[in-house]
């Protein structure tokens, strides 16, 4: 998806245009303005093929709306198997027999199963607003990233440096 910024061409300073030889008394006459056509500049990003119908933040954030699904069903589940052994049986049941892969498809089939579902459902859909709002570390997650892709790409380098240069590691 390629991103861009779209400017007139008399916003870029190098295209500005030479100052007039008019005097200023000359200057307060109506004039004939120039339409300046828009220019266009490309973004610094990377651009990513093959996400045609959505970037690969609108991928992740999808795979992070499920996995809050799948956090607020094992909450939801902890706290009934203490307070509530009958809806924690029930919902073990529903979770046996209904994949968590598609989170709102999840939640949809339980609040449609029975009113006692219903419930747990609309529970699930408090827990998952709750901890995506308010207990996601969500700069945690990103000094994760960072940290697991630099940690990963090291140690990659330096196995293949290893195998092509037949060098023992040093420990």
């Amino acid at each position: 998806m390629e991103s861009s910024t779209l400017l007139p061409l008399s916003h870029v300073s190098f295209l500005r245009p030479k100052p007039s030889r008019r005097s200023r008394a000359s200057s307060f006459m109506p004039c004939k303005q120039r339409n300046y056509q828009p220019t266009r500049f490309n973004c610094q990003k990377m651009y990513v093929p093959g996400f045609g119908e959505a970037s690969p933040e609108a991928k992740a954030a999808n795979n992070l709306h499920h996995f809050f699904t799948y956090v607020a069903v094992r909450i939801v589940a902890a706290q009934l198997e203490s307070y509530n052994p009958e809806a924690y049986k029930e919902l073990m049941e529903f979770l046996g027999r209904h994949s968590l892969n598609d989170g709102d498809k999840f939640c949809a089939d339980l609040m449609r199963e029975s009113s006692r579902h219903k419930t747990l459902a609309l529970r699930i859909l408090e827990v998952r607003s709750a901890y995506c709002k308010n207990d996601f570390e969500w700069d945690n997650l990103k000094r994760l990233a960072y940290k697991m892709v630099d940690e990963s790409n090291t140690r990659l380098m330096r196995d293949y440096v290893r195998e092509t240069s037949h060098v023992e590691s040093e420990k």
